[in-house]
């Protein structure tokens, strides 16, 4: 007995002696060493924001606008697929948005999706169908870049993020990139939003860049809120139904609340407690 107690009170010992060695030098250095140099990109990144104004769907009362996520498809299709899928969404999911069957297979059909010839076995293309799913984008040599399908759940405030970082784009000053001796790399782009401030994706939008028919504004700000909003819906389509049930399910539990508390009231109104 006397030799296990020992042998444990031995590794505790050990145990907190190697802890220590571990953890003063780091806490001394936090205290009393240099502050931690600042890498010149962080003289530059600047927090991004949403649209003024925010979206229609924020708050626990939002909506989707059926005719901004329908701008914001076209942005998607005229802009943004060219480089980036969307392979958890397929073209009958457009019907959530308020095209008609019609025009949901009208719009698969002028896709072309990755499929075999089945008398020659070869990997061909055929116009999709509306339950395919977007095609997906691939690059020689470079692979797949990011499928935009579920972008916004994937980021931080997912959709301030894609807004701020599709209007984040520019030029950093040049006397203060002088001053601490930053530049961006050659095959990269200065974004003010992007973390390190120096991004592969060149600018994606620019003013005028897509027409609409609704006659909507189509600067880059009014382009990038659109899109944002359309990311929100491939990655989460239910969340308007989600808020709304979550309203139903608030009112059913202060309902069943009151009941239980009536039924209290009524079960021990006749009794009166002991006196002590």
């Amino acid at each position: 007995m006397t030799i296990r107690l020992g042998g444990i009170l031995a590794g505790l010992a050990i145990t907190a002696v190697l802890v220590l060695w571990s953890l003063l030098p780091g806490a001394y250095n936090l205290a009393f060493g240099p502050a931690p140099e600042k890498q010149p990109s962080a003289y530059f990144y600047e927090h991004g924001h949403g649209p003024a104004g925010g979206f229609s769907f924020d708050g626990p009362f939002g909506k989707w606008d059926y005719a901004q996520l329908q701008r914001g498809y076209q942005v998607y299709k005229e802009v943004c697929s060219a480089c980036h899928g969307l392979r958890y969404v397929s073209f009958r999911n457009l019907k959530q948005l308020g095209y008609s069957d019609a025009e949901v297979a009208a719009e698969a059909a002028s896709w072309n999706v990755p499929s075999i010839d089945p008398t020659t076995g070869d990997q061909v293309t055929n116009p999709a169908k509306p339950t395919d799913a977007f095609p997906p984008v691939y690059y020689a040599g470079q692979g797949h870049p990011p499928d935009l399908s579920l972008i916004t759940k994937a980021r931080h405030d997912g959709s301030n993020y894609v807004y701020a970082l599709l209007t984040g784009y520019g030029e950093p000053d040049p006397a203060k990139a002088a001053k601490v001796g930053f530049e961006t790399p050659d095959g990269l782009y200065f974004n003010k939003h992007f973390p390190n401030v120096n991004i592969a994706m060149p600018a994606p939008l620019s003013d005028g860049q897509v027409t609409f028919a609704d006659g909507a504004p189509n600067t880059t700000a009014a382009m990038a809120t659109d899109v944002a909003a359309f990311l929100t819906w491939t990655a989460e389509p239910s969340l308007i139904e989600r808020k709304q049930t979550g309203w139903f399910v608030i009112g059913f539990l202060l309902f069943a609340t009151a009941l239980a508390f009536l039924s209290y009231k009524q079960i021990w109104a006749g009794l009166k407690p002991k006196k002590a």
